[in-house]
């Protein structure tokens, strides 16, 4: 089993923190996207890893080599991007014909992994949306197993929407599906498309069945991403030693991470903040922070703060009497 996991994407929507940085190490919870899928994926007994980069490419490799030094990891360039189906595609001559685990990289989901490793047939996982226009969109029998794949169809029939993970057993048949709608062509919204190649092999007989995501973490935007940020604090967010930060008060979850100082400030709820960054005399909550950052004299929510990044606001002396209103805006 190996697995592929394509993270060669611009990121526009989380501009301008991908301007500097790949989506995929966006942080998130006091870790980054492409760190929590490669963790839960090592859980499941994965070892062998294809990462497909591009943008920024040798700032993931640099993530790899230094927090997963172990990882068996194979890295393939896809310099011209045209979707998903190609960045797959590149990866033929390493699969060598063994079965694969493909996980977009920025796709964060909760599900039975171990179940879907056992499964003896190929497995994709699926999720309701309320709006399944901007998706692949899957349609299932009463098997489970999946009839068709539409990709971002103008009228869906089906709110069963295909959210980046995919086991598959048959993967020869998959690079050949691929290489052929690329030979003729075949594009969906002017890409070449996973669901596209997916659909080929339904067409040509393989079974595909379907396998319940129970919680599906947004990563696109930064407003899902705060969201996404909160939903999993409540799971990695541990005690915070308050002693070791002068006058501060912390609401959880909270994470901070190692090296900063923290003095005469309030910080949380549903706060992450990188390692060696200071805050002094300020308020945060709501909001990612990177690291090596300073914040001082400020009020900070729902925000992304980027790494290496100084705000400081305004210090005042104040003395105010009763029935008083003041806007410091």
């Amino acid at each position: 089993m190996k697995a592929i996991i394509p993270v060669a994407g611009a990121g526009t929507k989380l501009r301008p923190h991908s301007y500097t940085q790949p989506k995929a190490l966006i942080p998130l919870a006091g870790k980054t996207i492409l760190g929590i899928i490669i963790e839960q994926l090592q859980a499941a007994g994965i070892q062998d890893f294809i990462f497909v980069v591009g943008y920024l490419g040798e700032k993931i490799e640099d993530f790899v080599q230094q927090h997963y030094p172990t990882l068996n990891a194979h890295y393939v360039h896809q310099t011209d991007r045209q979707g998903v189906g190609q960045a797959i595609l590149l990866t033929r001559n390493l699969v060598q014909g063994d079965d694969i685990f493909i996980v977009l990289g920025d796709t964060i989901c909760e599900y039975d992994i171990k179940a879907v490793m056992a499964e003896s047939r190929s497995m994709i996982g699926l999720r309701k949306v309320e709006d399944p226009r901007d998706f692949g969109v899957a349609e299932i029998n009463d098997s489970g197993f999946i009839e068709r794949l539409v990709e971002k169809p103008q009228i869906p029939k089906s709110n069963l929407a295909l959210v980046g993970i995919y086991r598959i057993k048959e993967s020869e048949q998959l690079f050949r599906c691929l290489e052929n709608n690329i030979s003729q062509g075949v594009r969906s919204h002017g890409e070449y498309s996973l669901t596209d190649a997916l659909d080929c092999m339904i067409g040509q007989g393989v079974p595909l069945k379907s396998f319940k995501v129970d919680n599906w973490f947004d990563c696109g935007r930064k407003e899902t991403l705060l969201e996404s940020n909160a939903l999993l604090l409540k799971k990695f967010a541990g005690e915070i030693p308050t002693d070791h930060f002068e006058n501060t008060v912390f609401i959880p979850p909270v994470v901070v991470g190692a090296g900063c100082l923290i003095r005469n400030s309030v910080i949380g709820p549903n706060v992450a903040i990188g390692e060696n960054t200071a805050i002094q005399s300020s308020v945060v909550k709501e909001s990612i922070i990177g690291s090596y950052t300073t914040l001082q004299d400020i009020v900070v929510s729902d925000s992304v703060i980027g790494s290496d990044t100084l705000l400081r606001g305004e210090t005042r002396s104040l003395n105010v009497g009763d029935n008083t209103s003041i806007d410091l805006g």
